[in-house]
């Protein structure tokens, strides 16, 4: 995948990933990258710790990638209600979970200046409390905003290609 993008202050949240070239719809754009680790692990370092800033990525049953250790740009593309960009799981083909894969992908063409955003699908039991609210506040600026990053019950599906 050509560099197309760079980190820059996003007025969405803190920091932010931009065109730095044209993007088309569908075209791969950068591939999610940190360390494999277990979801025990995870919940053993992070557990608890809610701060509404993460850059752990569930990857599948098995693993999520966490790109506090290693990590490339990526980690740095915010949350949109109205994303120009979606996040994918790439399945190895022969089934080994730990050779999974995340890629970015443009849902949309994408003009050279504008922030990539997708939509971080973060789930809760619910209801969502005034703290949730205000912890993982959203502001994207989008029409449909929904000022938070959180949804009540299960995730969707995530778009899955076996490569």
């Amino acid at each position: 995948m050509p560099t197309k993008i760079t980190q820059r202050n996003s007025k969405i949240h803190g920091q932010g990933v931009f065109a730095l070239a044209d993007i088309k719809a569908g075209e791969d754009i950068v591939q999610y990258k940190g360390k494999l680790r277990t979801h025990d692990e995870v919940d053993d370092e992070y557990g608890g710790q809610d701060n509404g800033h993460t850059f752990l990525f569930i990857l599948n049953d098995e693993y999520v990638i966490d790109a506090n250790i290693g990590g490339n740009v990526a980690r740095w593309i915010n949350h949109g209600c109205a994303p120009n960009c979606q996040a994918f799981v790439v399945g190895s083909g022969s089934g080994d979970p730990r050779k999974d894969k995340v890629v970015i992908e443009a849902l949309r063409d994408i003009g050279a200046g504008e922030e990539l955003t997708y939509d971080y699908d973060i789930h809760i039991e619910g209801p969502i409390t005034a703290q949730e609210r205000k912890l993982w506040a959203c502001h994207c600026g989008a029409p449909n905003c929904t000022g938070t990053m959180l949804k009540v019950g299960k995730p969707k599906k995530r778009r899955t290609l076996v490569g």
